[in-house]
């Protein structure tokens, strides 16, 4: 009995010394993707970040099919889809590196360039990657001039699309988004296409995807608004990796994405996301993102 007594002493001891250095130690661990197990030991799980084309919940069931896919199809992997409800938080995941696979937009994509990811890949359909700026019918908004003074929406100031196409547009148009109009930031897609239905803003900026979703779900999103402006467009969203994905994996979810066109299977979950095919990219697909966005800094607002 008392050599049990001694050992259970000694654990305490040694577990306690464990949780004093612990909390010595001053600083929490700096987060980073593990490549760690689950369902089987010889499964890898790769946590997948989209960023917030949708809400959380639309984005889990547009993409959770893809994740299975994925799971299903690459020996070894568990592909786990990890959705942000804004877009400052997914930017703070982004590049803090929490992500093994991401799917960003074109600005969040040049920046995770620069903390180490690589592009491999973006979504197809560019003439979609435009913004578009919707207005109630009933409004008597005939003209960009007659915002002025008036609330906007958008999803995010980091939203490409959404938000600084459609604030370039307006400027090139004559107005002076930073004093002529009031710019809210309303946290999603869905959120930004609402706020003009339930008349909080004259009007909305969006992109094509979730409007025409939203639209079809709810006609009568469809008969109280309608597109008036829409900007240029620019290349997709992208598609980015960190270095330490094994480059067999990478090589298996390339393929599988890219072939994804060619299978009723496979374009029924691009249907469910709005989009044709994925496709390959590398750094030099962005260069007129890049370009555009000396542009939009210079002329409109300057970026974070």
């Amino acid at each position: 009995m008392n050599h049990a007594l001694r050992l259970l002493a000694a654990v305490a001891v040694v577990i306690a010394a464990l949780a004093l250095a612990a909390c010595q130690s001053g600083e929490p661990a700096e987060y980073a993707p593990t490549f760690s197990p689950v369902a089987a030991p010889t499964e890898t799980v790769y946590v997948f970040g989209v960023h917030p084309l949708h809400n959380p919940q639309r984005l889990h069931e547009v993409f959770g099919p893809l994740m299975a896919y994925l799971s299903e199809n690459i020996q070894g992997a568990r592909f786990r889809l990890e959705a942000s409800r804004n877009y400052a938080v997914y930017d703070e995941k982004l590049y803090a590196r929490r992500f093994h696979f991401a799917l960003p937009n074109p600005y969040q994509t040049i920046n995770a360039v620069k903390q180490g990811y690589r592009i491999f890949g973006k979504m197809g359909d560019d003439e979609n990657f435009r913004g578009i700026i919707l207005v109630r019918k009933d409004s008597g908004i005939n003209e960009i001039a007659d915002l002025r003074g008036k609330a906007v929406s958008y999803p995010a100031p980091s939203a490409l699309a959404a938000t600084m196409l459609p604030q370039h547009y307006l400027h090139s148009h004559g107005l002076d988004v930073m004093r002529d109009i009031e710019n809210r930031y309303v946290g999603s897609q869905e959120s930004s296409i609402m706020n003009v239905y339930l008349g909080n803003v004259a009007a909305g900026a969006t992109w094509p995807p979730p409007w025409y979703a939203l639209s079809r779900e709810r006609p009568e999103l469809a008969e109280a608004l309608e597109v008036k402006w829409q900007t240029e467009s620019l290349p997709n969203n992208g598609l980015v990796v960190l270095p330490e994905v094994p480059a067999e994996v990478l090589e298996q979810v390339s393929r599988a994405l890219f072939a994804l066109h060619q299978t009723e299977r496979g374009r029924a979950m691009l249907e469910r996301i709005g989009l044709s095919r994925f496709e390959p990219a590398d750094d030099a697909t962005y260069q007129p993102v890049r370009e555009f966005l000396v542009r939009f800094s210079a002329e409109v607002r300057p970026l974070e």
